[in-house]
């Protein structure tokens, strides 16, 4: 019990096989922007992130952020990404909702929730205005704690106003879902995790029954 304990909480000590240190060694650590996301546990994850210095919009190191934001949105199942999630502690993160991927939620959510397709947007050193205080309970998840979901508490609707990878200017009224992943992409650049404002009895393992079988 006492091993099981130790293991779970991330106390025992861990070893890499023979393979993954081989590679380790041959192709040395990994860099940010990662091709995963990071896991909670990463201390760039609990992080306040820094504001992107204005030298740096244009720049090719903003663009290949920019591109890694885009791809691992369309990789993973999400609908938003921070860059501290690839291991980048800056104020950057990028968000898109298609028509597919929108199809794919209940329509009783749909309407209930306003789920509506949303463009691919990017912001560089967002800032976030509440512009309706209401507080609508929705299920979240989040690929930085994979496998795992709860009941939130979003305000329904928020004006982000920033600048693009190109320092362009980038404002977005956004309501209902779109205002869920603003606030959920914000939180990740102030360090904070969804678990931490989640209503803590809904905290689902969302494979729960298939472990059961």
């Amino acid at each position: 019990m006492a091993a099981a304990l130790a293991e779970g909480s991330g106390w025992a000590r861990r070893e890499r096989s023979y393979w993954r240190a081989l590679r380790r060694r041959v192709l040395g650590p990994p860099s940010p922007p990662f091709a995963a996301p990071c896991q909670v546990g990463a201390p760039v994850l609990r992080s306040a992130a820094a504001a992107v210095p204005p030298e740096q919009l244009g720049s090719s190191e903003l663009r290949e952020l920019a591109e890694a934001l885009a791809a691992g949105l369309r990789r993973w199942p999400c609908l938003g990404l921070s860059a501290p999630q690839l291991g980048v502690p800056l104020r950057v993160f990028a968000a898109e909702l298609t028509p597919a991927r929108c199809g794919q939620y209940p329509p009783e959510l749909r309407r209930s929730h306003r789920v509506e397709p949303f463009p691919l947007r990017l912001l560089v050193n967002p800032t976030l205005r509440v512009l309706d205080a209401r507080l609508v309970t929705a299920p979240e998840g989040c690929v930085s704690v994979k496998g795992f979901s709860a009941f939130v508490p979003r305000h329904w609707a928020v004006h982000v106003t920033g600048v693009d990878e190109r320092g362009e200017p980038v404002s977005w009224e956004a309501t209902g879902w779109a205002a869920r992943v603003v606030q959920h992409e914000m939180d990740h650049l102030d360090g904070i995790l969804y678990v931490d404002r989640m209503d803590t009895r809904t905290f689902t393992n969302v494979n729960w029954m298939e472990l059961l079988d």
